[in-house]
């Protein structure tokens, strides 16, 4: 191992050993300090508690240390602290997040004549997807859903967004948000893969569709759990049978699109109506850094506003604040761009690539291990599988999983995660950055077994 495999990927501190190791920086009533104490103070106190996403033993989460283009970007944008939502505040920047959304719509092989916005995160990005397509429906009944709200519709208990049961749940965040309630939202089984089942979509549809109003189904590209891609081609043709929306919450899954091998799994996507997208994720780019692409440039004007002396509906420069909610956001394309201009796509697509090998090298090897059971076939950077020692009985099971992740997380010196499949727990291991090697989930593959050998 070398030296920075031997490190901690995080300090492995209790909630009480952190907050008093924090207490000296809120103390806001006392004189200010030098910047060389402030800086000494953080590094010293709050440094050690922050996550190494950039060691090998981190793999759990969907994050990383930025790529030095979009550190570079970032830099700048951090520097010139520019506004992007309107041409006045910042010309430089409304043209190049313009410019960006359409490159990007064109990279990922969208509609043409797609378009984009900058969100602050995937679960706004879904939540402005959602309200798109109510709006689109509340014309279809004769009014205007920004002034009438859903008191318009006759009987807003009907109404219906169907996905899968491993969407995200920021689904339910954008349900009760908009005023819908969970309600709204219409399960739809998976299959073994844990894709959404399109015979099962079928199926719910006609089971629901005289007594509800199904507005949109939502598809997952890379679902938040296992990773797994929704057939978005079969489900397409059944939402344009339905005539209905179509929103692709690629915030995971949609980067793997550019590697060349796994551009099948994405087929369909460009008849989305709406898809969103997490840069932030697999790009080395700063959080927050998220996007929502739409295939008609005009379903953004269901969100906007204008004012006399902001956003006048009679500009011509390009105002980026008319497609999303906020009103003031930063120059967050710029670390993108940058990165992508610095990387190169070839390079990208290696990036892109690595993780995903080294997921599908750990299945394979799981595979082969009597004393493990994989949950899923990896369609992109996310294997979930199940420590089944024979001396643990069945019903012990869920309880060794959280067990073994207990541990792990206490000790500090690699990371894993859990979820729920069919009410079975099962531990999770994230790909994200080409750090993440088969070889090191290896050993923690090596960490785990002793742990459930220590229970016998």
């Amino acid at each position: 191992m070398t030296e920075v495999e031997h490190r901690r990927v995080h300090s492995g501190a209790t909630p009480d050993q952190v907050a008093a190791d924090l207490a000296d920086l809120i103390r806001f009533e006392d004189d200010g300090m030098s910047l060389t104490d402030l800086e000494n103070l953080i590094r010293q106190q709050l440094e050690p508690h922050f996550v190494r996403y950039d060691l090998p033993h981190f793999h759990s989460l969907f994050n990383t240390f930025l790529e030095p283009g979009a550190a570079l970007g970032a830099e700048i944008a951090l520097e010139w602290n520019q506004g992007v939502t309107n041409w006045q505040v910042s010309p430089g920047s409304a043209m190049l997040e313009e410019l960006c959304c359409k490159a990007l719509c064109r990279l990922f092989g969208l509609d043409q004549g797609a378009d984009g916005t900058v969100m602050y995160c995937g679960t706004y990005a879904n939540q402005q997807a959602l309200y798109m397509a109510l709006h689109r429906r509340a014309e279809e009944r004769g009014f205007d859903l920004a002034e009438q709200g859903l008191a318009g519709f006759a009987d807003p208990t009907r109404l219906a967004i169907l996905t899968s049961v491993d969407a995200h749940f920021s689904l339910k965040h954008a349900a009760r948000f908009l005023g819908l309630g969970e309600q709204c939202l219409v399960p739809v089984e998976a299959d073994a893969n844990r894709r959404m089942d399109a015979a099962s979509l079928r199926a719910k549809v006609d089971e629901i569709q005289e007594s509800r109003d199904i507005i949109c189904v939502v598809a997952t590209s890379g679902t938040t759990s296992t990773g797994s891609v929704d057939p978005v081609a079969a489900i397409a043709d059944i939402s344009n049978e339905l005539e209905t929306w179509l929103h692709v919450d690629g915030a995971y899954g949609l980067a793997y699109k550019l590697v060349p091998e796994l551009a099948e799994l994405f087929a369909g996507i460009e008849r989305a109506d709406s898809v969103s997208w997490d840069p932030h994720k697999q790009f080395g780019v700063p959080i927050p850094s998220s996007m929502l692409f739409v295939r008609r440039p005009h379903d953004f004007g269901r969100v906007a506003l204008f004012s006399s002396y902001w956003n006048r509906a009679d500009a011509t420069e390009p105002n980026p604040g008319t497609k999303s909610i906020p009103s003031t956001r930063p120059l967050t394309v710029l670390p993108l761009v940058a990165s992508i201009r610095h990387q190169g796509l070839d390079n990208l697509v290696q990036r892109l690539r690595a993780p995903i090998v080294a997921i599908g090298d750990l299945y394979e090897y799981l595979e082969q291990q009597p004393d493990f059971a994989t949950c899923h076939v990896p369609d992109t950077g996310i294997l979930c599988f199940r420590a089944v020692p024979a001396h643990v009985s069945p019903e012990k099971l869920n309880e060794l999983q959280r067990h073994i992740y207990s541990l792990i997380l206490a000790e500090g010196k690699r990371t894993t995660s859990i979820t729920e499949i069919d009410g079975q727990t099962a531990l999770r291991f994230v790909a994200i950055s080409p750090q993440v090697t088969f070889e090191a989930m290896k050993e923690t593959i090596v960490e785990i077994r002793k742990i459930a050998a220590d229970l016998s």
